[in-house]
């Protein structure tokens, strides 16, 4: 599998050609309502050709489900997509056609292409956010969305994990470096800090685990 990190809390999954997007943000659209949070990383437009087969977001804040992106994947209205509660109502709102919306709230889950995947719980201010969890070639995966440290989302998780990828800004109700730390340690996965270096000058390699891999923008690593 190879997985690709799209900045922010975006991800793409290349398993084996079927291709899975996780909360795409390559725009500008949360400047123009948040002037202070401009992009410090150029759009790469050759990720808005992707054709991706799913799609997930795991809450309605704009720079998870944002419209702007969402388009240049949903026009040809073949993909499905599993979105939390308020960010199902976006797209079911936003655009029509034949795209299959999927209520995709904390204990569901959904199989395509042979791979299950699970939606967790996530304590954020959206209150139907969710992570999700699947498993390809017997490893686990874990996209915490976003989310702080809370019993709750361990509660909701009941697989081993392997990969685990976190927020670790620290702000917009994240969990920081101290918070993701414990927390991937609880895990004891390996951890993937994210949601760092869009807005901020957040250095991904200062996250003080010793078990991590830290991706750069756009880079391409194979599992």
């Amino acid at each position: 599998m190879k997985i690709t990190w799209i900045g922010q809390g975006g991800l793409l999954f290349d398993i084996d050609g079927f291709k899975v997007l996780v909360d795409p943000y390559l725009s500008n659209s949360v400047q123009k309502i948040e002037p202070k949070n401009k992009r410090r990383v150029a759009v790469k437009r050759k990720f808005l050709k992707v054709k991706p087969n799913l799609i997930i977001l795991t809450h309605s804040h704009l720079d998870h489900t944002d419209p702007e992106t969402l388009k240049y994947y949903l026009k040809d209205g073949s993909v499905t997509v599993l979105a939390s509660y308020n960010a199902w109502k976006t797209v079911r709102e936003t655009f029509k056609g034949s795209n299959n919306f999927v209520m995709f709230n904390a204990g569901t889950s959904w199989t395509e292409n042979g791979v299950t995947f699970k939606a967790v719980y996530a304590e954020h201010s959206d209150f139907y956010a969710i992570g999700v969890v699947f498993t390809v070639n017997g490893k686990t995966y874990y996209v915490a969305g976003d989310t702080l440290y809370n019993e709750k989302v361990f509660a909701s998780i009941t697989d081993k994990i392997d990969y685990c990828f976190i927020p670790v800004n620290g702000r917009g109700n994240n969990m920081n470096f101290t918070e993701g730390k414990e927390f991937v340690k609880r895990l004891g996965a390996t951890a993937i800090p994210i949601h760092c270096g869009l807005f901020d000058n957040i250095n991904l390699n200062d996250f003080d685990y010793e078990n991590k891999i830290v991706f750069n923008f756009y880079e391409e690593k194979e599992f």
